[in-house]
């Protein structure tokens, strides 16, 4: 079962390699309560010593300097590294860091004192003890890469530009179709994880669940910690931080793509006009679709990452919306981006970072909805090692 990790961050290598209601218009969701992508923020890692049990009375900086001059950072590079290269960069470190597996054994037994982690995924195996996890509870804290001001997007729904060109009424209706399905998740994610789980779960029941409540907090949740007022929206400012530090960190081999990096912007990778009419519509009635029959690839084997499509399909949303929807799983040799840019599905869920490579190497993606509002990218830490 620790064997999780490596499942899921497998996925993210597969798309390297090609590079919730009755509305659309998603209700305000209230989430002053919590604190997303992890209990420990930024702010308490550096001054509050009762964040977890032997907690470090030292700053993020502190620990950053020390794990790298350690020579202990870990990333598995296949597409979050940039963030964690821009955070060891904002220290004044150099931005290299240990290839970590697949799963946290590393962590473990202490060859990788910072770790990698997504939040929805490894980080539950760190802390939680049912089965396949680590149970190191309280005693492990966290740097965020949204509070250290180094976020990336992260899930995103593309198609082909040229698909979304000749079928505009099927793209709307897929969109509004799967952002119901996300508003319904977000607000039920027990039953979500249920869902997800009943169409052949990757992972265990218990951490399904623990996805799934970790998952809604990245949808409803933005880089500055506020709420999401309309789930799939393509916020300007999220996504020029996260092309900027495309644009520095991204190292092509190609001088073609090299170039067509350097001049890249928002319009050669996203087009906001699509989710915009789905908000804009009371009854989800675009005209009809161009295409019934429509699929879209994930980036990993079914589970809550994916919560908002399952119960789109489980609920009956996109039958409603006059789509036949197949969502193809992941895993293995499968990439998203090749597989969309190829025709064999209609839609993909990638990573920006991932759509940014794969357009600069010559395919000719488009973002259409960021499900993903945050990024759930942390590094997580033992706080006995910096004590």
């Amino acid at each position: 079962m620790k064997l999780l990790g490596t499942l899921c961050a497998a996925a993210l290598c597969c798309g390297m390699l090609s590079g919730c209601g009755a509305s659309a218009q998603t209700k305000t969701t209230s989430v002053a309560a919590e604190t997303a992508a992890g209990e420990t923020t930024a702010a308490a890692a550096e001054t509050d010593a009762s964040a977890g049990t032997g907690a470090a009375a030292v700053s993020n900086e502190d620990i950053v300097v020390k794990a790298a001059q350690d020579g202990k950072v870990g990333n598995w590079g296949l597409g979050n590294e940039y963030e964690i290269q821009a955070l060891l960069q904002k220290y004044g470190q150099p931005t290299t860091y240990l290839s970590q597996a697949f799963d946290m054994d590393g962590f473990d037994d202490d060859s990788i004192t910072l770790a990698s982690a997504m939040t929805y995924n490894e980080l539950g195996l760190v802390k939680n003890d049912y089965d396949g996890g680590y149970g190191y509870g309280d005693s492990v804290g966290i740097i965020d890469m949204n509070d250290e001001g180094v976020a990336m997007l992260e899930d995103n729904i593309f198609c082909t530009k040229d698909f979304a060109e000749k079928n505009p009424n099927t793209v709307k209706a897929f969109l509004y179709a799967s952002m119901k399905g996300w508003e319904y998740a977000c607000e039920n994610p027990e039953e979500a994880a249920e869902i997800v789980y009943s169409y052949g779960s990757s992972v265990s029941a218990d951490h399904q669940a623990y996805m799934a409540a970790e998952v809604k907090k990245l949808v409803e949740t933005d880089m500055n910690g506020n709420a999401v007022t309309a789930i799939g929206n393509l916020d300007e400012t999220a996504m020029q931080q996260t092309l900027d530090l495309a644009k520095k960190y991204i190292q092509l081999d190609d001088a073609v793509a090299k170039d067509a990096l350097a001049a890249m912007t928002l319009d050669s990778i996203r087009d906001a006009s699509y989710i915009t009419d789905v908000f804009a519509s009371e009854d989800g009635n675009f005209g009809t679709p161009e295409k019934t029959d429509v699929s879209i690839q994930l980036k990993w084997l079914p589970q809550a990452q994916f919560m908002g499509y399952y119960v789109a399909l489980d609920k009956g949303y996109y039958k409603d919306a006059g789509l036949n929807v197949t969502i193809v799983p992941g895993g293995g040799d499968i990439s998203e981006t090749t597989a969309v840019n190829s025709g064999t599905v209609d839609f993909g869920v990638t990573w920006v970072s991932n759509l940014i490579s794969a357009n600069a190497g010559g395919m000719n993606l488009l973002e259409v909805a960021q499900v993903y509002q945050r990024s759930g990218l942390v590094l997580v830490y033992k706080y006995a090692d910096f004590q």
